[in-house]
């Protein structure tokens, strides 16, 4: 059922989707000292495949792959492996904070391309909130700590993934694959991507690194709870509520990324990047504010 406002169980629910994908930054860094990054992001992919379809199949709707959406599902799919390519290298070179802010710029490039390619106008408030965010992204990428912690390849591959989350969203708003609906855009998305990056992954150096068992935990969690589950979970909250109201709370995931980074790795939190952080926020609640909608004349009798 449709819902014109946010409620307490939505709001409860967004809440802990937001701190499910900010905690998702640290689960990768973790991960990625077990497995290679191309490698984990391959497997990751595989094994939400297996967790996706169960859950279309318990919901009635087991995925059936149109002739008509392949091109546009193979696109999807190899976009969707570019984004988490670049996102899993990213988390290994530089800060999962930095990561986050930067990564979390994909409203400003999703906005110009909308603008292009979907004729979504960008309006005033938009362009203010496109400059908030671009601002934030270059203030992230220009200001390294000292620690050499972070490194700007690390910083370049997040702001790749940025783009490859945009033009993911760009092709899941056309015409064949929203028709497809987010499910099967999701399924599209692991089902192309993992051979890709699993073909990848030997390029990018030994797939295996000092592995433990909580790194294969991580990995089964990655694909089940955070893909399977917490990508579903935001796909029903924009299906049920205001879309502009949900994107907006994602301005909340780059700050609890920065806090839960500084916490678990001991990461600088330097007042650039906080800086960053807060125009990169800023920027994307903007860039989601409803347009103001025109009055309604009054009847005339």
């Amino acid at each position: 059922m449709r819902k014109d406002r946010l409620d307490a169980f939505g709001g409860a629910v967004l809440m802990g989707v937001t701190a499910l994908l900010a905690f998702n930054q640290i689960l990768i860094k973790l991960v990625n000292a077990g497995l290679q990054p191309v490698f984990f992001a391959g497997l990751r992919s595989a094994l939400a495949v297996l967790f996706v379809w169960a859950w279309l199949a318990w919901r009635g709707r087991p995925p059936r792959l149109s002739r008509a959406a392949l091109g546009p599902g193979l696109l999807i799919g190899a976009v969707f492996a570019a984004e988490f390519l670049f996102l899993f290298l990213a988390l290994d070179l530089t800060t999962v904070g930095r990561a986050s802010v930067i990564m979390y710029s994909m409203p400003v490039w999703f906005a110009i391309l909308a603008h292009f390619g979907l004729g979504e106008r960008i309006t005033p408030t938009k362009a203010a909130g496109l400059a908030l965010a671009f601002a934030g992204c270059a203030t992230a990428i220009l200001t390294r700590p000292a620690t050499g912690e972070a490194s700007l390849v690390g910083d370049l591959c997040a702001l790749g993934a940025a783009w490859g989350w945009a033009l993911t969203a760009y092709v899941a708003r056309r015409p064949v694959m929203r028709a497809e609906g987010p499910e099967l855009q999701l399924f599209w998305m692991v089902l192309v991507s993992a051979p890709i990056l699993l073909l990848l992954a030997p390029l990018f150096g030994p797939l295996v690194r000092e592995l433990q068992p909580l790194h294969l935990v991580g990995l089964v969690f990655q694909s089940s709870v955070v893909v399977a589950g917490g990508f579903i979970t935001w796909l029903w909250l924009m299906s049920v509520y205001p879309s502009a109201t949900v994107a907006s709370f994602s301005f909340l995931t780059p700050i609890l990324a920065l806090g839960m980074g500084a916490l678990i790795f001991g990461e600088s939190v330097t007042w650039a990047i906080l800086l960053a952080a807060l125009l990169v926020g800023a920027g994307i609640v903007l860039i989601n504010r409803p347009a103001a909608r025109a009055p309604t004349a009054p009847m005339r009798g």
